[in-house]
């Protein structure tokens, strides 16, 4: 998979962006605040329908205008594609598909497939659970689009059923939302779990490149005490555990059991990493569980595309040089940096000056 031309209009510090692309590697040179992550940003809006920096469109936004555009044109096994997403505040998104317009934006997802690691990811191992929950989430979303669509469907059943505990409304009432709660939230829970297993050998063969002094293991810490691959067992057990907690639930005004008090969870060796391990660990399972999301995608048939956003200069040798040697994988790779200092030597590509919103190809 490959972007051959990306277009920003009025998105975030961007009136109007034409950046013609192809294959290989991409690098992006400017000081902090230029706007080079926004064009990662961009991007990864596309594969992810919603930012990985932030939690609300308002801000990708131009000041002043209503709206914003991203438009890429793919390469993907021969075929061309042209994607378009407006981004509007307060109301829908329209999508458009070689200008046909879509039913929702959700139809867009899974055409751009795309891994970033940057150093916001030392979130996910000392960050608290949401990150983990959205790291899995993301990476699920990516591999199988359909389950954005359940996990959108379990975050509204959550909502409406928090309404009414806090209005405190009738238990009969409950009922069909326990039965909602129970039905997406068991195949999120399942589909979690299931990626957990598919994704720990990359995570054990990632780490084992960086670091061979302990082994990462992958854990699911659950409000079930069992819980399953099978949906239909962890909707069961969901119901019983939602009747056994209903009497707390109603008392604090929120829902107690579902995949949104879930947690990923991550060791070296016999210790957690959250707590345990060193800094350098922490790196090195963040950089890890990138890496391993990247091969487990390229596993499936998929060769996403790969984004490094600022992380050279945070990494030691050791690091650089492995994510070095990931770029010559990568159809197309975008690499940010402050100082073209940052750069391992071995990475070459066509490099960019990206400077008070303007790229300009060196």
């Amino acid at each position: 998979m490959k972007l051959n031309h990306l277009s920003l209009l009025d998105f975030r510090s961007y009136s109007n962006l034409e950046l013609p692309l192809d294959g290989g590697t991409h690098i992006f040179i400017g000081e902090n605040g230029e706007g080079k992550t926004n064009i990662i940003e961009a991007i990864m809006y596309l594969a992810l329908l919603s930012s990985h920096r932030i939690s609300s469109d308002a801000p990708l936004i131009k000041l002043g205008r209503e709206r914003a555009y991203i438009r890429v044109k793919i390469s993907d096994n021969e075929r061309d594609t042209l994607v378009e997403l407006e981004i509007n505040n307060g109301r829908a998104n329209r999508a458009k598909v070689n200008q046909n317009p879509v039913r929702s934006q959700r139809a867009i997802q899974g055409l751009v497939k795309a891994i970033c690691f940057s150093p916001e990811d030392l979130d996910l191992v000392r960050g608290d659970p949401g990150e983990r929950r959205r790291f899995l989430d993301q990476l699920l979303t990516q591999r199988s689009p359909r389950i954005a669509g359940v996990i959108s469907d379990y975050e509204k059943a959550l909502k409406q059923r928090n309404t009414l505990l806090k209005s405190r409304a009738p238990e009969a009432s409950l009922h069909p939302w326990n039965e909602h709660l129970s039905s997406f939230g068991g195949e999120v829970i399942a589909a979690r779990i299931k990626l957990i297993e598919d994704l720990t050998p990359y995570l054990i063969e990632s780490y084992k490149n960086i670091s061979i002094k302990k082994a990462p293991t992958l854990g699911y810490k659950s409000t079930l005490d069992n819980p399953s691959t099978d949906k239909e067992v962890n909707k069961k057990a969901l119901l019983e555990k939602i009747g056994e907690l209903l009497t707390q639930e109603r008392e604090r005004g929120i829902s107690l059991v579902g995949p949104h008090r879930d947690d990923l969870l991550l060791n070296l060796g016999e210790q957690p990493v959250k707590g345990f391990a060193s800094h350098g660990e922490s790196w090195s399972i963040a950089l890890s569980l990138k890496l391993a999301s990247y091969e487990l995608l390229k596993s499936d048939g998929d060769n996403p595309i790969l984004i490094l956003d600022d992380v050279f200069s945070e990494l030691d040798q050791s690091r650089r040089d492995r994510l070095a040697k990931l770029t010559s994988t990568s159809d197309q790779t975008f690499i940010t940096v402050a100082v073209a200092n940052d750069l391992p030597n071995e990475i070459v590509g066509k490099r960019y000056e990206v400077f008070n919103g303007q790229v300009i190809k060196l």
